[in-house]
């Protein structure tokens, strides 16, 4: 996992009581996130960004168990559209999961433009019945690592307890955070 997603990735994965599972839509390359679905018991529908346009999403209403955008958000016009066709296809009682970040530096896929907070993600998502863990992680650190460059953005984590790495990519300061996410129920 890279530096900016590991804990992020960790959080929801603790957040999860168990693997997902059911009719899944993944939006723009999950698989960095696939650990957390339980593959035999679930169908993947996996759509890329721009491709499939996540503010008008080609499917049916109530048709998804689980929605995952993962860094797709802050590319849209409208993100509130976005989370809003999230919740239109997602059954009753089913999860949204959408990452995104607030402190990062320009990057256009094809286009870049907004930065989300919690509380932002908080506020997109008020539509939801109950939002299970709304964060941020990032640290100084870690914020000068990614400006350095994609080098240090892309660096691999290792699970050895007592490595340099480890310590950037899992220590957090609420005040400097690089990835924001959320996890809503319909």
């Amino acid at each position: 996992m890279r530096l900016t997603r590991h804990f992020m990735y960790k959080q929801i994965a603790g957040c999860l009581n168990e693997p997902l599972s059911g009719s899944i839509l993944g939006i723009s390359g999950i698989d960095d996130i696939k650990f957390l679905i339980d593959r035999e018991n679930s169908k993947i529908v996996d759509a890329h960004y721009p491709d499939v346009d996540m503010e008008r999403l080609p499917y049916k209403d109530e048709c998804f168990d689980c929605v995952i955008s993962d860094q797709v958000i802050e590319h849209l016009e409208n993100p509130g559209k976005a989370i809003d066709e999230s919740y239109r296809v997602l059954k009753k009682g089913g999860t949204a999961i959408h990452t995104t970040c607030f402190m990062n530096y320009y990057h256009p896929a094809p286009k870049d433009f907004w930065r989300f907070s919690p509380d932002a993600l908080r506020s997109l998502c008020k539509e939801f019945t109950e939002i299970l863990q709304c964060e941020g992680w990032g640290n100084r650190m870690a914020l000068l690592l990614c400006f350095l460059g994609d080098r240090f953005r892309a660096m691999e984590i290792p699970d050895t307890k007592f490595s340099v790495r480890r310590f950037v990519a899992t220590y957090n300061e609420n005040r400097y955070p690089i990835s924001t996410w959320i996890i809503a129920k319909k």
